[in-house]
């Protein structure tokens, strides 16, 4: 199959197509998948650069966590998914402990049947595909820090991958009293349009400075050292990224099909929507583009590649 690999850690230039990688066996509890779209997170990049080899799969690496795709084979111990089922989701259950070396930025990849679930009706490979690895962090990170019906929180970094769901989760998920956000000028009005009461411009003004203060700080961006200046006495910092100054905490996202499944009635009602950065979806051919661009930090909402021939 086609796919891109590395076979050493480094920036965007290890990444090389190969055309003739081995396609994965499939385990009995695993599904083979035809993969038509996949997405780039933060984390495919950290793996790269080799930041947790300690606990990485061996070298060559295929990369990639997000995918959706077509089911094309199934395992002797594959219980609901069959042939031909539309899926979507993160293949790797501990996407720091072990994730996978043939990932999703292939034509083909193995995956656990526990963590997949039917694509949401009504959207296409590509939003699908956007989803998985972001969505279930900022559904983990309310859930983790005790949100619930009637609470406020703040999103660091709103108009990004985790950031836009986390806000659209609180809203119409959790029951938010209030959701405020920050972003540069050009993103206060999608804040605004993903459900945000407050959009706090963080070019022109510091959101520690501003009286409000939050029942939860969600910290997409790494400024705990702020965030945990405007949550409420008791209440809880997510922090996905830099320092964890407490009541800062940090988690790293688990892989698990039946919530996407739990969250797929609002990703068809359209109440929660994905956000797919502008500049794509990025051709197969364009991954190394796509990594670099990534790498800016200023990607609105997910980095997406497809289709994947």
């Amino acid at each position: 199959m086609k796919a891109w690999v590395y076979d050493a850690y480094g920036d965007a230039s290890v990444l090389k197509l190969d055309e003739a990688v081995a396609v994965p066996a499939i385990g009995e509890d695993q599904v083979l998948v035809k993969v038509v779209a996949a997405a780039l997170n933060p984390v495919d990049a950290k793996r790269r650069a080799g930041k947790f080899q300690a606990t990485d799969s061996p070298l060559p690496t295929v990369p990639g966590y997000d995918m959706a795709g077509v089911v094309v084979k199934v395992g002797s111990q594959v219980k609901s998914l069959k042939e031909g089922d539309e899926v979507y989701g993160m293949i790797s259950e501990k996407p720091l402990e072990g994730p996978k070396q043939s990932g999703s930025l292939a034509e083909y990849t193995a995956v656990e049947e526990k963590l997949l679930a039917l694509k949401p009706k009504g959207l296409d490979f590509a939003q699908a595909a956007s989803l998985p690895l972001a969505i279930q962090t900022a559904n983990e990170g309310l859930e983790r820090a005790g949100f619930s019906a009637g609470k406020s929180v703040l999103v660091l970094g709103g108009a990004g991958g985790v950031g836009s769901l986390a806000i659209q989760l609180a809203k119409q998920v959790y029951g938010a009293s209030k959701v405020a956000a920050t972003a540069s000028t050009k993103k206060i009005e999608l804040l605004k349009s993903l459900g945000a009461n407050v959009a706090i411009d963080y070019t022109k003004e510091n959101f520690e400075e501003l009286l409000e203060k939050y029942d939860v700080v969600f910290d997409a961006v790494g400024q705990g050292d702020k965030a945990v200046k405007v949550v409420k006495e008791g209440g809880s910092v997510v922090v996905l990224t830099g320092a964890v100054p407490p009541p800062g905490f940090r988690f790293v996202v688990t892989s698990n099909g039946s919530v996407l499944e739990k969250l797929n009635p609002y990703l068809e009602s359209g109440k929660v929507k994905p956000l797919i950065d502008p500049e794509g979806p990025f051709a197969f051919s364009q991954v190394v583009v796509a990594f670099s661009y990534l790498e800016t930090g200023r990607a609105t909402g997910k980095v997406v590649i497809s289709p994947i021939p």
